[in-house]
């Protein structure tokens, strides 16, 4: 829907990297687009200026203009959104605000969402080891600071241990790097750094961080590799992705925009919400992945077990260790 007047119920303010990034940010604006088309509302983007080096005033000023702009909803994805989400919710206490990826910042007007990444990043260790693959890899954006993406990390590797004790298999192998991810962005060294991976028997990498997939892909497709994608499906984007690590971007979205147009905002407002498995907010695209030896039976299988409890993962990635049973984690500084 287009505004006639120029003013936009819905505003979207974009976490670091472009709107488009084939990931997180992408993923969230899909939501919002298709909660907006389907229900005849008016809907704009806003990206913070100086992109991966905004600043908390960017941000800021970019929720301001959204309320200029008639704004009466602002959804704000990523976790350096606390800070301006903060200042803008507390000046405007009549706009609505979503804080995706983040907590709970003690504001009645602001709804914040996180999910069981954990889950998600299990269920891809553990699919990447009963493939049959031996020798993995993880690099992740954030440079080990976004709360999102190390959960990511943790259950992966927690998945391919489960996946190797059950199957009796020991000497699984991990390279796992923060390094070159920070920004969320492409970089000749961290596409330098995952083709050494790759031509030093790295099978599949688990990709975690914005648009630093691209990295992954174009190393992978060099190298007769594999990756394992995050966030949203992204087996469209390369044809080396065999499956990916995904969470509810979008449907989070459209459920926090129906709360709030159906007056119900109350019920998610001034709380956290946390989403996972169940909700069915995490989990593999089963209709796109190209795995061949573990069965659709044994996912779904397994979270089951991930959504009754009987199996849980741990979140507290401070406790991620580099040596288990049956595979050795290699931190790359």
């Amino acid at each position: 829907p287009t505004s006639a007047d120029g003013k936009y119920e819905i505003a979207f303010v974009t976490d670091v990297g472009q709107l488009k990034d084939k990931s997180f940010n992408q993923g969230t604006w899909e939501g919002i687009k298709r909660y907006a088309y389907e229900n005849g509302k008016t809907y704009k983007y806003y990206q913070p200026a100086n992109e991966d080096e905004a600043t908390n005033d960017d941000r800021v000023d970019a929720m301001n203009a959204a309320i200029q702009n008639g704004a009466k909803i602002i959804v704000a994805a990523g976790f350096m959104q606390a800070a301006a989400l903060t200042e803008a919710a507390t000046k405007n206490p009549t706009v609505k605000f979503v804080f995706i990826d983040g907590w709970d910042l003690e504001l009645d007007n602001v709804a914040s969402f996180d999910f069981q990444e954990e889950q998600s990043g299990y269920l891809a260790g553990y699919a990447a080891v009963m493939e049959g693959y031996t020798k993995l890899g993880f690099s992740g954006g954030g440079g080990g600071t976004n709360p999102a993406c190390c959960r990511f990390g943790y259950g992966y590797v927690q998945g391919a241990e489960a996946a190797a004790a059950a199957l009796n298999k020991t000497g699984i192998e991990i390279n796992y790097t923060w390094k070159y991810g920070a920004t969320f962005s492409p970089s000749p060294d961290l596409l330098a750094l995952l083709n050494g991976w790759y031509q030093n028997g790295t099978q599949v990498v688990f990709s975690c961080g914005g648009s630093i997939c691209k990295n992954a892909f174009a190393a992978a497709s060099a190298n007769q590799g594999k990756v394992i994608g995050v966030d949203v499906d992204q087996s469209a984007e390369s044809s080396t992705v065999i499956t990916s690590a995904t969470k509810g971007l979008r449907e989070c979205s459209m459920l926090a925009l129906g709360k709030f147009f159906e007056g119900k905002f109350d019920e998610i407002g001034g709380k956290l919400t946390t989403l996972g498995a169940k909700d069915d907010a995490v989990g593999l695209p089963t209709a796109t992945w190209s795995l061949k030896n573990f069965s659709l039976a044994s996912y779904n299988a397994l979270f089951a077990q991930l959504k009754d409890g009987s199996v849980v993962v741990d979140k507290n990635y401070e406790a991620m260790q580099t040596s288990y049973a049956h595979v050795t984690v290699t931190i790359v500084a």
